[in-house]
């Protein structure tokens, strides 16, 4: 297992992954130190990071391999279905997978989401368009999605 820790708009990453993919990416401590070489095997996943961050990727092309319940990664699959610069609720989530019952469950799922960003947990919000919890915490969700706006409303005028 390959690692690397890099500083970004909203704090110190730490990226994990193997030759199946990657495999966790999360926020850290500030106090945790950057790392001085990016191992080869995680190049293009801090290369995709970056240019998300400076607004030149709204897509991620990684091979992912997070580890969880087959009802986890279900669920992980499909938050990579919200687009860029959109959000949707856990409501409406549950209701497009046919079980409008198993809302609290699809949360759950989300919240143990190892591979922040590129699973982009951070687009589900509350039914009431409130932001609700996000492991990172609530200022780095309310970050992300201010950052996917503001690109996709100047992509829209060719910016």
């Amino acid at each position: 297992m390959e690692e690397v820790h890099i500083k970004t708009p909203i704090g110190i990453v730490k990226i994990c992954g193997n030759n199946e993919g990657i495999v966790e990416i999360t926020f850290l401590n500030e106090e945790q130190k950057t790392s001085k070489t990016i191992p080869k095997l995680l190049e293009k996943t801090v290369l995709q990071l970056n240019e998300y961050f400076n607004g030149e990727r709204t897509e991620f092309t990684l091979k992912l391999n997070p580890q969880g319940t087959p009802f986890q990664k279900e669920v992980w699959q499909d938050l990579q279905q919200i687009p860029f610069g959109k959000t949707c609720s856990y409501m409406e989530m549950a209701k497009k997978k046919g079980t409008p019952k198993a809302i609290r469950a699809m949360a759950s799922a989300n919240g143990k989401n190892p591979i922040a960003i590129v699973i982009p947990c951070h687009r589900v919000i509350g039914s009431n368009s409130s932001l609700t919890g996000y492991a990172g915490g609530l200022w780095r969700k309310k970050f992300l999605l201010e950052l996917e706006n503001k690109n996709k409303q100047l992509n829209l005028f060719g910016n």
